[in-house]
């Protein structure tokens, strides 16, 4: 009888322990911000696209998307590439949940040093920013990765194998490819993004042509992420061809690797 009564006891014990809970704290969004600094952007570009992020953040319509999400917070990551990523090149996830915190990430982005690198690796930075998904302590219905660039993939592993790794695991990938100067080589940067950098629901392409329409559409494009609410203008792109997603790594063969066949490490 009394081992009886010790069981019972034991066995109430356990039912009353608390459960752990499954998944990491709640958050709306889980948000990769990749932001491409490669050498091909010149230092006018650099400082137009860091202003633009910062001033999305800041901005009182990012800060009411957030709050109207059922948590009414996001986890943002930040992270700065180009032929390679670098450790330094990373602000680590922290929860925005209304304009204090909003303005302190704000603050971060906007307190780096300018800096660029030679390289273009898409796929490197899809490959990191998965990986910062992965493991983050969050738990969200929603993984995107927000990536930026003013060219096509030219080092790493091509782009299209990279991007469905992680499709498959979930992730959306939303691209801002920049036109402010385009390559003659590489006249339909949208038209890559489109074809081989995005992918997953609701994903979309929002493609700038001007300094002017930097601030603009970074903050219509982290906007229209945090609230999940699709635009038909931004992800349409003219119909053409399908696009070779090896460009960049055929123009690098070409013009690059015969004067510089090692990237900056």
């Amino acid at each position: 009888m009394l081992k009886l009564l010790s069981l019972l006891a034991c066995l109430a014990c356990a039912e009353a322990a608390p459960v752990p809970a499954i998944g990491g704290r709640a958050v709306d969004l889980e948000l990769v911000l990749a932001v491409d600094i490669s050498q091909s952007m010149d230092e006018g570009e650099f400082a137009l696209q860091r202003a633009g992020y910062v001033e999305a953040l800041r901005h009182p319509d990012f800060i009411s998307a957030v709050r109207s999400g059922p948590n009414g917070r996001i986890a943002l990551a930040y992270f700065e590439w180009a032929g390679v990523v670098r450790d330094d090149g990373l602000i680590a996830w922290q929860v925005v949940d209304g304009a204090d915190s909003a303005n302190a990430f704000a603050d971060k982005i906007a307190g780096r040093p300018f800096r660029s690198f030679r390289g273009t690796s898409i796929s490197g930075a899809l490959g990191f920013g998965a990986g910062l998904l992965e493991k983050n302590g969050f738990s969200a219905p929603r993984e995107v990765i927000d990536i930026s660039g003013d060219g096509p993939n030219n080092a790493g592993l091509p782009v299209a194998l990279t991007r469905d790794a992680a499709l498959a695991k979930g992730i959306v990938i939303n691209g801002l490819p920049i036109l402010i100067s385009p390559s003659p080589s590489v006249s339909r940067l949208d038209r890559y993004y489109a074809d081989c950098v995005t992918g997953g629901p609701g994903s979309f392409v929002l493609p700038i042509y001007a300094a002017s329409e930097f601030s603009t559409a970074i903050r219509r494009k982290l906007i229209q992420e945090v609230s999940g609410i699709g635009d038909a203008e931004s992800i349409r792109v003219d119909a053409e061809a399908p696009t070779d997603c090896l460009l960049g790594e055929r123009l690098r063969q070409r013009f690059s690797d015969p004067y510089f066949p090692e990237l900056d490490r």
